[in-house]
């Protein structure tokens, strides 16, 4: 069985730098054996790739993508935390907001883009608890933020 990052490099992915705090906060909190994220927006190199309200700027393909991401720079910010992807036991939960257009429904399918990168990169112990909610606006005019709460060893 490969280790995360194996399934990392198999996907054609690296683990990014982790983002810097926007604000006044940490990366991480680790209490006992689990490490919580602050919000992660879809951070590429210190930029967001696109802006806007999925269903108006942002299409939800689009947005799906920037769920991936996000939960990539989750990643990251847990490895910097623990040292060793391996040292994940499980993911526990997952809590993802969308900038939505006020006719926009589609924010769990937005957010599978999340979920369905940690179920690749940790297999059975990527599977979590969710929540998927819709919000007028984010920081910075990003489209997705996600959030991930890990078990750790």
């Amino acid at each position: 069985m490969s280790t995360p990052e194996e399934r990392l490099r198999e996907l054609g992915l690296e683990v990014p730098e982790v983002v810097a705090p926007l604000a006044s906060y940490m990366p991480t909190a680790r209490t006992g054996s689990l490490v919580y994220t602050a919000g992660q927006l879809p951070m590429v190199k210190g930029e967001l790739p696109v802006t806007g309200k999925v269903g108006a700027e942002v299409t939800a393909e689009q947005a799906f993508e920037l769920a991936r991401i996000c939960a990539l720079n989750a990643i990251a910010a847990i490895k910097a935390e623990v040292g060793d992807l391996a040292k994940v036991k499980r993911i526990v939960k997952v809590v993802g907001f969308v900038a939505s257009a006020p006719d926009f429904y589609g924010q769990p399918q937005v957010l599978n883009g999340a979920s369905d990168l940690l179920g690749e990169v940790f297999g059975d112990a990527g599977r979590h608890a969710r929540s998927a909610v819709g919000v007028g606006v984010l920081p910075r005019n990003a489209p997705v933020e996600v959030e991930v709460i890990a078990e750790v060893a």
